[in-house]
């Protein structure tokens, strides 16, 4: 079963040869942490994963979380696996060591979740969103509340959840209604009403905390008045030790397409006029603080996408070498021609190699971004941790827009290999479908994830994060092309780079223009070509590193896997990077059929 999670041979190329995270040992930050200590951290994660997480997965799918008598329990199989989790010290793998953390740089987290979150990513939702609340109140909250809720966070004591939807409030946060009231202690008194809280309520932890986004009495309307507030399940007084239920009620569990495993819950809120909050940082400031967590967010759903995408190629790779079933195409004549597994067929082939570039360039650029948010961390000079910092921005809703639907593309790929059986519950592909969809919606749509690339990254910092990002690809393909293997790969990606930044020009100043309406109807196709892209780069970047190995006299054991490498580049620059030119000569016509359409029209 460990194949069907991620392939290690593919992580460790990633991090060793792609990236060379254990060069970041040479800064204080992450001394200990040499190419011997990454290669044992995934080790361990891949072991807990396979033998303790793993087989957790079908039973959440199929047990689900029950609600009785206002109580939410997880399938008992899952509380094991937790303790696993918390006793390995892996809730907070990036955090400062004074608070509980193991300060691991962000790529090697990422290649360890890669197993954590592909065993059973419903699952590792608990204690993912643990460590996103936790941030906020590590960024925003003051020192008693630190020393209040991080440590028993950060070790997975209690857990974490976040509160911004609300029944009229989805995408539009703006909206909501849930109220805050100053009280004399300093406390406030929270009133509302929230829905599709993932991790909302469970039996796995003592205590969860709450980051509630609320008005305050006499707040701006919309966004600008939206403060964040700690609001505990149970109330934690001044020592630490739990006091009194904090009326916050679970009214009801969401019953879902897929990540079963996980309770999603409506939750009510000063349903009795007993629940209080504490003031995480400034007032009306809670959006801002917000962001803070999205980017994380955004990067895990990323992750939770790849992880299904990785499961789904590895075993329908496995059953395609598996299963026989049909003549060999040059023998289609012979009647006693024996049958062939059925990778041997064409169109298979072409459904696993589309799958194979699609989950390594994935891979890649999720630990990309991991790794420039530890370049951030460990660089001195304030421009260069904006640069990085800037491409990261840039790049994030590429990370769960882009990625989101392209791994859902892979899911289904899967299932098609598999056939009638991939339809049916006694394979895991079906699943894999379901859990996988959810990725292209919460945490802002895809929809919404375009309109940010559009609206917000195309002109940031007047688009010097974008050059910036471009100037990186360049620099891939300026060394692709001094290397035989690939050097028509560099030339065909150049080309799609060059029309990529004619395509963001025209969409960015249609969008300052009287037919914003229309660059707005192409961003999400935008997102796309501009994914398209950075999958190209990805998989350029990896195809030439591996033809240098190859020139230089790779190992056996490597030859295969490296000749993969500039197989996958090959096939993605060339059979599917064409058709993405056409769709940038698309957008750049900018067709306003979509909005010039009246609604009766569209017929209903």
């Amino acid at each position: 079963m460990a194949q069907e999670i991620a392939d290690r041979r593919d992580v460790d190329f990633v991090l060793h040869e792609q990236l060379g995270v254990e060069s970041l040992s040479a800064h204080d930050e992450f001394a200990e942490f040499n190419r011997k200590t990454i290669d044992l951290i995934i080790s361990e994660a891949r072991n807990l994963s396979i033998k303790e997480i793993l087989p957790t997965r079908e039973i959440g799918d199929k047990e689900g979380v029950s609600f009785e008598k206002g109580e939410v329990t997880v399938p008992e199989a899952f509380h094991r696996a937790y303790e696993l989790f918390k006793e390995g010290e892996w809730v907070a793998m990036t955090e400062d060591p004074e608070w509980g953390g193991q300060g691991m740089p962000r790529a090697v987290a990422l290649a360890a979740g890669d197993y954590f979150n592909g065993a059973n990513y419903a699952f590792m939702m608990y204690p993912g969103l643990t460590h996103g609340a936790a941030k906020l109140i590590e960024a925003f909250g003051t020192d008693e509340q630190k020393n209040l809720f991080l440590k028993k966070m950060f070790s997975g004591d209690w857990t974490g959840t976040m509160l911004l939807t609300e029944p009229e409030a989805g995408s539009d946060v703006g909206a909501l209604t849930t109220t805050a009231v100053a009280n004399d202690d300093g406390t406030y008194s929270i009133s509302g009403n929230k829905i599709f809280i993932s991790s909302g309520d469970h039996d796995l932890a003592d205590n969860i905390i709450h980051p509630v986004l609320a008005r305050i009495e006499g707040a701006p309307l919309g966004t600008k008045g939206i403060s964040l507030f700690l609001v505990p399940k149970f109330w934690v007084n001044s020592d630490g030790s739990l006091g009194d239920f904090n009326d916050v009620v679970c009214t009801g569990l969401e019953e879902k397409m897929g990540i079963h495993g996980n309770a999603t819950c409506s939750l009510t809120l000063g349903g009795k006029g007993q629940c209080r909050g504490f003031l995480l940082g400034e007032p009306n400031q809670g959006m801002r603080q917000m962001f803070l967590m999205m980017n994380e967010a955004r990067l895990l759903v990323g992750s939770q996408a790849l992880c299904c995408a990785s499961s789904a190629y590895l075993y329908a790779l496995n059953y395609a070498r598996e299963r026989v079933q049909g003549r060999h195409l040059l023998k289609m004549m012979e009647k006693t021609a024996p049958s062939v597994p059925i990778i041997q067929h064409p169109d298979v082939r072409r459904q696993l190699i589309t799958m194979k570039a699609l989950v390594e360039g994935m891979r890649s650029l999720l630990y990309y971004i991991g790794y420039l948010g530890d370049k951030t961390q460990i660089a001195t000079d304030p421009v260069e941790q904006a640069t990085y910092q800037g491409i990261v921005d840039v790049l994030i809703p590429i990370a769960k827009g882009y990625v989101s639907d392209r791994a859902y593309d892979v899911c289904n790929m899967g299932l098609q290999v598999y056939g009638g059986y991939g339809y049916i519950k006694d394979y895991p592909l079906e699943q894999l479908v379901r859990d996988c969809r959810i990725t292209m919606i919460y945490e802002g749509t895809n929809g919404i994830q375009a309109m940010d690339l559009l609206g917000r990254k195309l002109g940031l910092n007047k688009g010097k994060p974008v050059m910036d990002l471009f100037g990186e690809v360049q620099k891939t393909i300026h060394m692709a092309k001094t290397v035989p293997d690939v050097e028509n790969l560099a030339t065909a990606l150049e080309e799609a780079v060059n029309k990529l930044g004619e395509v963001a020009m025209h969409l960015g100043a249609t969008a300052m223009s009287p037919e914003v309406m229309k660059a707005f109807a192409f961003a999400y196709p935008f997102m796309e070509v501009a994914g398209d892209v950075v999958m190209a780069w990805m998989l350029l970047w990896r195809a030439t590193i591996a033809a240098q190995h190859l020139e230089k006299g790779a190992k056996k054991k490597d030859t295969a896997f490296y000749e993969g490498q500039i197989k996958s580049a090959e096939f993605f620059i060339s059979a599917l990077l064409p058709v993405t030119l056409g769709k940038m000569n698309a957008v750049l016509k900018t067709n306003g059929a979509a909005i010039d359409i009246s609604e009766k029209s569209f017929g209903g």
